[in-house]
C-alpha cells in the first residue's frame, strides 16, 4: 500500500537522523500502550518456552576439494555476528545453521575454500554488536553476515539507540575492508503464540526498525536483505519452518533464510554473475531514495537494497531489487572437515572459546 510504504518511510528516516544525532526517547512505543505490552509480552514468552542446549559449532573451513588446484587460494572469511538466529539455535546438527549454510553455498560460488568464523549468540541485541566486532575482525573477515534486530524488539530497546549501533557496527567493519550484508529484524508478528493486540505492535515494530535498519546499514556502506517479509508468509503458512519453541526458525527455515541471503553475499564480492540477467528493466527493481527504498523492503520478500554510487560519497540513493533465490549444496557438503557437527581440530580454524554461541538467554530471546 502505497499510504502506508510512505508513513513506513518517513517513521524510517526519523528513526535513522535520530540514530546518526544521537536522539533518544521511548522509540517506536506510545507510553499508553507500554503497560498493555508489557503483559501481554509476558504471556507470549510463557507460551514459547525454551530451547534446551546450545548452537551447533559450525565454525571452520568449507569447501576444502576447492584447495587442491594447482594454484591454491586461502579461504574466504566469512564472518557472523548476531543473535540465535544468526547462531543456529533450534537445529540439531553444525551444517543446518545458517553460517554453514552460507558458507557451503559461497565456496560452491566462488569454487574457493571459505572459514566461518560465528561469534553470534542468543539474546545478542544491537548493543552487544562491538563486543562481538572484538572477536571477528583479529580474522579479517572479507565478508561479514549480521542478523539482529528480534531482541531490539522484545526487550523494548531504544529504537534509536539500536539503529545507531547496528550502523556503527557496519562502519568499522567496512573500514577494516569487510564486506558487510545484514539481514535485518525479522517480522514478529509470525510468531503463533504471539496474539494480538501484541502482534499487530510486534508486526509494525519489526519492520519499522528493519526499514531504518536499512537506512543506516546503506549509508555505512553494506547491503541489506529483507528477511522480516520473506519469513512472513512462509513462515506463517507452513509450521514446519519453525523449530520446537515455535520461534526459531527450522532446519528448513533456515535454508529458506539462507537461500534468499547467498546472493546478497556473493554479490558484494562481485561473485554474482550479473551478466546473465535479464535485459532491459527488471520488474521490480528500481533506484529509489534510501528512505523510500528501505520501507519497500520492508514488505517485499527476500528484497536486496545497496547504495547507488562512488565509495565514499553520500548515500542518498539506493537500488532496490529481487535476486533469484538459489539451491543451496547438498547437505553433506555443508560440513566442515573433521569431525560431524565440530571444527576441525588442527586446520587453523578459530578455537571454540572464542567463536561459539553461548547457551539461550532466556524465553523469547532471538
Amino acid at each position: 500500500m502505497p499510504g502506508a510504504q510512505e508513513s513506513r518511510a518517513r517513521v524510517a528516516r526519523r528513526i535513522a537522523t535520530a540514530a546518526a544525532y544521537g536522539g533518544g526517547g521511548l522509540g517506536l512505543l506510545g507510553v499508553g500502550l507500554v503497560g498493555v505490552l508489557l503483559t501481554e509480552s509476558k504471556l507470549a514468552i510463557q507460551a514459547i518456552g525454551m530451547l534446551e542446549g546450545d548452537p551447533p559449532k559450525a565454525n571452520g573451513v568449507y569447501g576444502e576439494a576447492f584447495a587442491d588446484g594447482t594454484e591454491p587460494q586461502p579461504p574466504l572469511v566469512l564472518a557472523f555476528l548476531g543473535d540465535s538466529t544468526a547462531a543456529g539455535l533450534g537445529v540439531l546438527r553444525a551444517r543446518e545453521t545458517p553460517g554453514a549454510l552460507l558458507a557451503a553455498g559461497l565456496a560452491s560460488v566462488a569454487e574457493r575454500p571459505v572459514r566461518l568464523v560465528n561469534v553470534a549468540f542468543s539474546g545478542g541485541r544491537s548493543v552487544d554488536l562491538s563486543g562481538q566486532l572484538e572477536l571477528a575482525l583479529p580474522h579479517r573477515p572479507d565478508i561479514t553476515v549480521i542478523m539482529i534486530g528480534a531482541n531490539d524488539v522484545t526487550r523494548h530497546s531504544p529504537a534509536q539507540l539500536a539503529v545507531r549501533q547496528l550502523g556503527e557496527a557496519v562502519a568499522a567493519l567496512r573500514a577494516n575492508g569487510s564486506e558487510v550484508v545484514v539481514g535485518t529484524c525479522p517480522d514478529l508478528g509470525t510468531i503463533k503464540p504471539v496474539r494480538p493486540p501484541l502482534r499487530w505492535v510486534a508486526r509494525r515494530l519489526s519492520r519499522q526498525l528493519a526499514a531504518a535498519q536499512t537506512i543506516a546499514v546503506v549509508e555505512a556502506g553494506g547491503r541489506t536483505v529483507s528477511l522480516g517479509s520473506l519469513l512472513g508468509p512462509e513462515f506463517a503458512a507452513r509450521p514446519e519452518m519453525f523449530a520446537a519453541d515455535r520461534y526459531h526458525p527450522s532446519a528448513q527455515g533456515y535454508a529458506t533464510a539462507a537461500m534468499a541471503v547467498l546472493p546478497s553475499v556473493c554479490a558484494a564480492l562481485g561473485l554474482w554473475p550479473e551478466e546473465e540477467r535479464p535485459a532491459g528493466q527488471v520488474p521490480g527493481e528500481a533506484v529509489l531514495p534510501v528512505a523510500v527504498a528501505a520501507a519497500a523492503a520492508a514488505g517485499r520478500s527476500g528484497t536486496e537494497v545497496a547504495a547507488v554510487g562512488a565509495e565514499g560519497t553520500v548515500r542518498r540513493w539506493a537500488l532496490l531489487r529481487q535476486r533469484l533465490r538459489v539451491g543451496l549444496p547438498a547437505a553433506g557438503s555443508a560440513e566442515p572437515a573433521g569431525e560431524p557437527g565440530r571444527p576441525p581440530a588442527a586446520d587453523g580454524s578459530p578455537a571454540d572459546g572464542n567463536t561459539s554461541a553461548s547457551s539461550h538467554a532466556g524465553a523469547g530471546d532471538a
